[in-house]
């Protein structure tokens, strides 16, 4: 045999004189098959060097046991979370992941969804793109009968459904709590609103300004990337306004801007909870090590990924179908700190 030629079925079934049929229903551990000769055909082929052909056997079978997955970005602690809980729900279930990242573009995830279709993924789960407008793109998953699970950042469509947390309510009670620390003018630091996560997280906050009749402003409302930078921007935007403008609360949809934010603040002069309190959202590390430490939203990444996961390979498997529902709402808790205790501070 030709050393550079695959080894089959056919010449596992000649080593060993048995059909290659027996050989077959062997390596997929058919209990039609023997316990004594299933180990025979196992050693044969680690003898032989087999390797299983997983491309011709999708072909076959029209399922490849893998599922994609689309997120912004591979660099937060939020989504690494979400991507630990898909993979254990994966591996229980004997699937495998492709996993890519838009970087928060549309034509990235445009063209990573083509790979994925192309890579004939048996389904597929999605986080949005900070600029996506429309999901045209997802169209040849849906012809084709492919499940769609969105997670975080959704988009509704009549043949996905998505896993995620009720935003508004938990942006509404942060805002609360604030206001009961009593703030009076609650600045928010909000994300591009074409995703649902920044929207609800807006609407949740002025909600609870107008339930405890407080005038929603313009002025304390910014609109940015909610990174690092856009952080520090809001600090030198809040230092600019005159005194009595100033906000004494800032609530922002992520922990990142919250924190750099405080940074600035801090480094002009300003204490924390006294002059400004502050809440984000998201309860990543970095709102652990701030000092004082920040007042946050905790929602389990890990918890949404393995639900997500879980309910895509169920629908695949026959078990459930995910068309019997439009979202899968997971609990969300807020963790008080230091940075918002105003009322401790004055007792």
């Amino acid at each position: 045999m030709s050393e550079d030629r695959e080894v089959t079925i056919y010449d596992i079934a000649r080593y060993l004189n048995v059909s290659a049929a027996t050989v077959s229903r062997g390596l997929k551990n058919n209990p039609m098959i023997s316990k004594n000769t299933r180990k025979k055909i196992s050693e044969a082929a680690k003898t032989l060097g087999y390797q299983s052909n997983t491309f011709a056997s999708s072909l076959r079978s029209r399922h490849t046991h893998t599922l994609g997955v689309l997120v912004p970005r591979l660099n937060s602690h939020f989504m690494s979370s979400v991507l630990a809980g898909m993979e254990n729900a994966a591996n229980r279930h004997g699937y495998n992941l492709i996993i890519a990242q838009s970087l928060e573009d549309v034509e990235k995830e445009k063209r990573n969804a083509a790979t994925m279709f192309n890579k004939r993924v048996d389904g597929l789960l999605i986080s949005l793109s900070y600029n996506t407008t429309d999901i045209h793109h997802l169209e040849p998953f849906f012809k084709r009968k492919i499940p769609v699970v969105f997670f975080d950042r959704i988009y509704p469509h009549e043949e996905s459904t998505s896993v995620g947390i009720n935003n508004f309510e938990a942006a509404y009670n942060i805002t609360r709590h604030l206001i009961e620390q009593g703030c009076r003018r609650i600045m928010h630091l909000g994300g591009n609103l074409l995703r649902n996560v920044y929207q609800e997280r807006l609407n949740g906050y002025r909600q609870a300004l107008r339930d405890h009749h407080l005038p929603v402003s313009e002025k304390l409302y910014l609109t940015s990337t909610l990174s690092e930078q856009a952080g520090a921007e809001a600090a030198r935007y809040i230092l600019d306004l005159p005194p009595g403008e100033r906000p004494d609360a800032v609530f922002s949809a992520n922990d990142t801007a919250a924190v750099y934010c405080m940074l600035a603040l801090k480094g002009a002069g300003l204490r924390i909870p006294e002059d400004i309190a502050f809440a984000g959202f998201n309860n990543d590390p970095i709102s652990r090590v701030i000092e004082p430490n920040l007042t946050t939203m905790d929602y389990s990444g890990d918890s949404i990924g393995n639900t997500a996961a879980t309910y895509l390979i169920n629908h695949l498997k026959g078990i459930s179908n995910l068309y019997t529902t439009d979202a899968i709402t997971l609990r969300a808790d807020m963790v008080i700190r230091a940075s918002s205790l105003k009322k401790k501070l004055r007792k």
